[in-house]
C-alpha cells in the first residue's frame, strides 16, 4: 500500500487546474480513509494487489471529479460510491476469483471479524459471506465493520436512504441462515 501512497501523492501535487483538494488537504483525506477504505476494497475483492489498485484508481477518480464536497462525511460517501462502482466494473470484466479463507500476509483487517472470538467461527462467517450476493456484503460491510449510517451507506452504494434498513435487515437475515446453528449459544461455553 505504501508505493499506493506515493503514486497518489504525486498524483497531487501536479499543477492541473481539475483537482480539487491541494496537496495537504489530499494527505489528510488519504491519511484518514485510505486504510479502511482499502480494507472495505479488500473484502470485496479477496485481492491484495486489485485493492491496491482499485484504491489508486478510487483516489485518482476522485481528484479528477469537479466540485466540492460539504464535509468529510460527503467526502467519504463518495470514495466509497468510486470503490464500489470499481469493483462492479472489476467483476463484470473478470470471473469470479476464489475466495481464500485467511487474510493476506502481513494485513491485519480490523472491525466486524475481530468481533468473533473463536478460529472455526471466523471460518463459518467469511464462508457464509463468500457466499452473500455482492450487495449484501457492501451493506453489511459498511454498516458493522465501518460503522456507516443508513444514509452514508445509501449514498456510498447508490441506494435510496429508505431502503437501506429493510436491505440490511434481509441481508442479515441471508447471512444468518448460512451460519451453522450452534447448541452452545444458548448456554455458556
Amino acid at each position: 500500500m505504501t508505493e499506493t501512497r506515493v503514486d497518489l501523492l504525486a498524483l497531487s501535487a501536479t499543477s492541473d487546474d481539475t483537482f480539487v483538494l491541494r496537496e495537504d488537504e489530499f494527505r489528510l483525506l488519504y491519511d484518514r480513509t485510505s486504510r479502511s477504505l482499502w480494507v472495505y476494497l479488500y473484502k470485496l475483492t479477496r485481492d491484495a494487489h486489485a485493492s491496491d489498485d482499485l484504491l489508486q484508481e478510487t483516489y485518482y477518480r476522485f481528484l479528477r471529479t469537479p466540485g466540492t464536497y460539504e464535509g468529510e462525511a460527503h467526502e467519504r460517501n463518495a470514495l466509497y460510491r468510486i470503490a464500489t462502482n470499481l469493483v462492479r466494473d472489476r467483476r463484470r470484466r473478470f470471473q469470479p476469483v476464489t475466495v481464500p479463507l485467511e487474510d493476506p500476509a502481513g494485513a491485519r483487517l480490523t472491525g466486524a471479524t475481530d468481533a468473533v472470538h473463536g478460529v472455526g467461527e471466523r471460518t463459518d462467517v467469511r464462508r457464509a459471506l463468500a457466499q452473500l450476493r455482492d450487495r449484501d456484503q457492501q451493506l453489511l460491510w459498511l454498516a458493522y465493520a465501518e460503522g456507516s449510517s443508513h444514509e452514508e451507506i445509501a449514498a456510498s452504494l447508490g441506494l435510496r436512504a429508505g431502503s437501506v434498513k429493510t436491505l440490511l435487515l434481509r441481508a442479515r437475515q441471508r447471512l444468518a441462515a448460512l451460519l451453522p446453528r450452534q447448541a452452545s449459544r444458548g448456554g455458556a461455553r
